[in-house]
């Protein structure tokens, strides 16, 4: 194990620096800066190797964590590396976004703040790629099998990587002009900066995965058309369409889903000349939904100038400890205070918006907000509570309802879940033979963790359908959740 003593000696939990604020804000560079050797060093060796190692349940992917912290105390980089890889394809993005499961599950978090396993994961994947130890892993002998995967986030790129690996000639169909879904355009670089997502695609295309930008299945080819051409097919298009808030005034100029909003930041980041571009310069946003998306236009907003931002929640202000009927190791809901919140603006929960008020032009000038009551379990405005906040620029960050399903019902006649996600039974498999989903158009919106964990288990699925047996891991079933007593 690590330090035997190290979560005795080091009780304090340690993360790498942040950039000021006052200078991050003037740039779209990563707030986290890289962590100490010695800081690293210290954090590793807090993990106690635990006889039953519960943040292997907390990690849908069932990461080594014990492993490479170890490794990772020993000043054996390389080695560390090997075993995060050995269940996820890619530690260097989900040690930047995500949210960390496994330290909700960390048995040290019973007494004492977690170990910083994110972070680690993190360090231990850079440290990877600086020195040259992540290297392409083409197969050894083609299958001769064919598989399309259409969707290039994270669900579908680890599907990809799997297939490929194993021998089958996989291509990657994405309807944006760049690959990476969600990863490429709905995440701000501050959070990470896609030189990162680049390295990884750079491995996959060296091993032999062919990426197909540009292609709108559905459309620029029809479904039937791409089953006809590949062996299997895998969906992992996740869940693009936006929750509303249809209440009056919702068709005023200056009310935008927050992916429209963050697209077009990304690709002027990126150096695309975005047409329409939504700018949060000099403006009064609000920004509605308390989740990561809302966070990230939160952060996107102060780095284009906006002259204020307020972040409105409907629901109640979590509590900073864990809850009661949260206990360890489930994963709790508690207030968070993100990057991009301690850059400015404020926030207000048990809010509910009224109206969206409008000027002459036809823009949104304000809203009208209410005190959240609830009443028979229903958020609902309280009476004789109204007030007016200002507002030029108002960003809907409500979550995502679910897959584009539109061309899949019509042109394959696949049947559609009561979450309005695509249906498929136990092997990821849809009512169509060779047909597979994965990620959030099987499972809804969830986290990336979970995505990666699909598309692994789903290439087992594919794999065992097109040779008989398989021997890719398999990490979750599709009706996996996270830990629940």
């Amino acid at each position: 194990m690590a330090d035997p003593r190290g979560f005795l000696t080091t009780p304090e939990r340690e993360l790498p620096p942040r950039r000021p604020v006052p200078v991050r804000i003037m740039d779209w560079k990563e707030v986290y800066e890289r962590q100490d050797h010695d800081q690293l060093h210290r954090q590793a060796g807090r993990c106690m190797d635990c006889g039953v190692p519960f943040c292997h349940q907390g990690c849908p992917l069932g990461n080594l964590i014990p492993e490479w912290n170890d490794l990772t105390w020993r000043d054996d980089g390389r080695a560390a590396s090997e075993r995060l890889h050995a269940t996820n394809n890619f530690p260097e993005l989900t040690g930047r976004l995500c949210p960390a499961p496994c330290e909700s599950a960390c048995v040290l978090g019973i007494s004492q703040p977690a170990v910083t396993i994110k972070r680690i994961e993190q360090s231990v994947a850079d440290q990877a790629f600086d020195n040259g130890w992540v290297d392409a892993m083409p197969p050894e002998r083609l299958t001769g099998k064919t598989v399309a995967v259409v969707g290039s986030g994270p669900a579908g790129l680890a599907a990809a990587q799997q297939l490929t690996r194993a021998g089958h000639t996989v291509a990657v169909y994405e309807r944006d002009d760049r690959i990476g879904g969600l990863l490429r355009y709905g995440i701000p670089d501050f959070k990470l900066e896609k030189s990162v997502l680049e390295k990884r695609l750079k491995q996959m295309r060296e091993e032999g995965t062919r990426f197909r930008a540009g292609v709108n299945v559905g459309a620029d080819i029809s479904w039937e058309d791409l089953r006809a051409r590949f062996d299997a097919v895998i969906v992992a298009t996740g869940t693009p369409v936006p929750r509303d808030l249809p209440i009056p005034g919702r068709q005023l100029d200056g009310i935008h889903f927050a992916m429209e909003y963050l697209v077009g930041a990304n690709r002027s980041v990126a150096g695309d000349d975005v047409e329409n571009r939504i700018s949060a310069e000099g403006k009064h946003v609000i920004v509605l939904g308390g989740g990561d998306t809302g966070s990230d236009c939160i952060g996107t907003a102060h780095r284009q100038g906006a002259a204020s931002v307020t972040n409105l929640a409907i629901g109640r202000m979590p509590s900073t400890d864990r809850p009661g009927h949260q206990p360890w190791p489930m994963t709790p809901t508690v207030f968070e205070i993100q990057t991009s919140h301690e850059e400015g603006g404020e926030r207000e929960f048990l809010v509910s918006t009224v109206e969206f008020l409008a000027d002459d032009a036809g823009n949104v000038r304000a809203l009208r907000i209410a005190e959240t009551e609830y009443l028979d379990g229903q958020r609902v405005p309280k009476a004789g509570t109204e007030r007016e906040i200002p507002a030029d620029l108002v960003l809907l960050a409500l979550g995502f309802t679910g897959p584009e399903t539109a061309t899949e019902a019509a042109q394959l006649g696949l049947d559609i879940t009561s979450r309005s996600t695509l249906a498929r039974d136990d092997s990821y498999q849809t009512k169509l033979p060779g047909l597979f989903v994965a990620g959030d158009a099987g499972r809804g919106q969830s986290l990336i963790v979970w995505a990666i964990a699909e598309g692994r288990s789903a290439a087992s699925a594919v794999d065992r359908y097109l040779e008989g047996e398989s021997e890719l891991p398999w990490p979750v079933k599709p009706t996996d959740r996270a830990i629940s007593l």
